[in-house]
């Protein structure tokens, strides 16, 4: 593929648009993607025909990270407040969702990612302070950060849904090095806090055959099971992982040793 091909297979742009709530449908796993704004007014979740269901949630769940103001996702009639870096997972069932941000001037970013479900898990939050915080890497190799997982086998429960973020430390660059793969989940990245002139260079395809795109803030890319999935900045930011495939372990993953990139 040449680079627009790329981009028109993998790269989701414009998702966070004020006053808009935009999805879209990966065949990898049948997971959904989206992002809502809600800078003037609520937004709805509405159904789609594509989903030949009564409703979005009747056979899926729903991890919601906001990355914006103070937020509220109401969902049946129940409010959540979201601070920036909280998560709130929706359970198979859930009918009707809305978002609103408590302030015009700092809307709330939601970030969004459902995948098929075939059990109920009750709607949960998560503080980033629950979710485990872990610090890898080191300045030397410019990939300090740190690992905030809410949706997992050990976290938040889900059908397949995994869900979590990264935050870069100043000064390093890289993440998700060394790489990897799973041929059993795809996976899709979402970076967020990129400074507006900068970019981030996001790297997929076989280990033995890379490719790169070159994304803006608040964009998402979609990770094919047997695609790697690392990226290096021009400054630091974070960025959300999420998961949906055979299993809910974390560390489950296929090394693809620096050294033997091509």
């Amino acid at each position: 593929m040449d680079t627009q091909k790329l981009i028109d297979n993998f790269l989701i742009k414009d998702l966070m648009v004020p006053d808009q709530l935009k999805l879209v449908y990966s065949h990898y796993d049948r997971v959904i993607i989206g992002g809502a704004v809600p800078a003037s007014k609520a937004l709805t979740l509405g159904n789609h025909p594509e989903l030949r269901a009564d409703y979005f949630l009747e056979r899926r769940e729903m991890g919601i990270i906001n990355v914006g103001g103070k937020g509220t996702v109401t969902a049946d009639g129940k409010k959540f407040d979201l601070e920036k870096l909280s998560c709130l997972y929706l359970g198979k069932g859930t009918k009707k969702v809305s978002f609103a941000s408590a302030s015009k001037k700092a809307p709330a970013i939601f970030y969004i990612l459902s995948a098929p479900a075939h059990a109920i898990h009750p709607n949960t939050v998560f503080t980033k302070e629950q979710a485990s915080p872990v610090d890898l890497g080191a300045a030397e190799t410019s990939n300090k950060r740190t690992v905030y997982k809410y949706i997992h086998l050990d976290g938040i429960k889900s059908c397949q849904l995994v869900m979590g973020l990264t935050i870069l430390a100043q000064g390093s660059v890289w993440n998700s090095v060394p790489p990897h793969t799973h041929t059993r989940r795809m996976e899709a990245y979402f970076y967020f806090d990129l400074p507006q002139d900068q970019r981030l260079f996001h790297f997929m395809g076989n280990p033995a055959e890379s490719r790169h795109l070159v994304m803006e803030n608040n964009e998402a890319v979609i990770s094919a099971p047997w695609s790697t999935h690392f990226g290096c900045g021009t400054a630091n930011y974070g960025f959300i992982w999420g998961m949906a495939g055979e299993n809910l372990v974390y560390s489950d993953m296929d090394p693809a040793p620096v050294n033997t990139l091509k």
